[in-house]
């Protein structure tokens, strides 16, 4: 299976089916905003601190990445910065062109694969968002290095992903409310489910998912170059395993200024 092709076809019928992470913020938002009054997400539920961005968001330069779905990046372009939203679902970028042209925001969308960066010159960027979207590749240690590259020297990285202790039940057991104990990590629903069990996550048009460790999470942001300056925990209501541990993770990490 070529995962960047099934996923990308997936989120595109997420989009028709209503996922809550395909669906654009209203008008009301975007106004709040361009007020100075706005808050996005990196995990499901937990606003990042306002203090995890720059004081002046106007002109700075940010990529929302693998981030379509209308609801980060036109909020952060509302508020006046110059944004680029970057995905992998030609369907997801179009709910942000959807909300640019209703509001009138101006913000630029790029179509590829997160791990490959290469539309972008090294240090184009001042920030980047990049909310729970890399348990949809199999490697994320490219994501990390390729972040690095396109931020400029003082620039941050904002993340948010899954804790990958969720991983190590049974998913199907868990939707009935059972944890048990079944995968090793790091998990891969294309190496960890049995044939019947992918498909039925295939005939629902559900995306692949990959449960990194955190040595590739956290260690891989500082293998990357990063330091880290930020991080706190969030839950999704819904999950058996939220009723005892937060099951996400958001981090800011900095590109160090250049030596003199």
């Amino acid at each position: 299976m070529n995962v960047r092709d099934y996923n990308r076809d997936a989120w595109n019928r997420q989009v028709e089916k209503g996922n809550g992470w395909t669906l654009p913020v209203g008008s009301e938002a975007i106004e709040e905003a361009r007020q100075g009054r706005w808050s996005i997400v990196l995990t499901p539920t937990r606003g990042v601190p306002r203090d995890w961005f720059p004081a002046e968001m106007r002109g700075t330069k940010i990529l929302c990445l693998a981030s379509g779905g209308g609801q980060q990046g036109p909020v952060l372009a509302a508020a006046g910065a110059d944004v680029t939203v970057f995905d992998n679902s030609p369907a997801q970028l179009a709910q942000d062109r959807f909300v640019a042209e209703r509001d009138g925001l101006t913000l630029a969308t790029v179509e590829g694969d997160m791990a490959d960066l290469s539309a972008f010159a090294d240090g184009e960027f001042d920030l980047i968002v990049h909310p729970c979207s890399n348990g949809f590749v199999e490697s994320i240690r490219p994501v990390w290095r390729e972040a690095f590259r396109v931020l400029r020297p003082g620039g941050a990285l904002l993340s948010g992903f899954t804790n990958p202790v969720l991983y190590i039940f049974d998913g199907f057991l868990a939707e009935q409310g059972v944890l048990t104990v079944r995968h090793p990590l790091p998990y891969s629903d294309l190496r960890s489910l049995t044939d019947e069990e992918r498909g039925r996550y295939i005939a629902e048009d559900e995306p692949m998912v990959f449960g990194h460790t955190l040595e590739d999470q956290i260690g891989g942001q500082l293998d990357a170059g990063f330091h880290l300056t930020g991080m706190y925990e969030d839950s999704w209501q819904g999950q058996p395993l939220s009723e005892y541990m937060p099951t996400f993770i958001a981090t800011r990490a900095l590109r160090p200024q250049s030596r003199p």
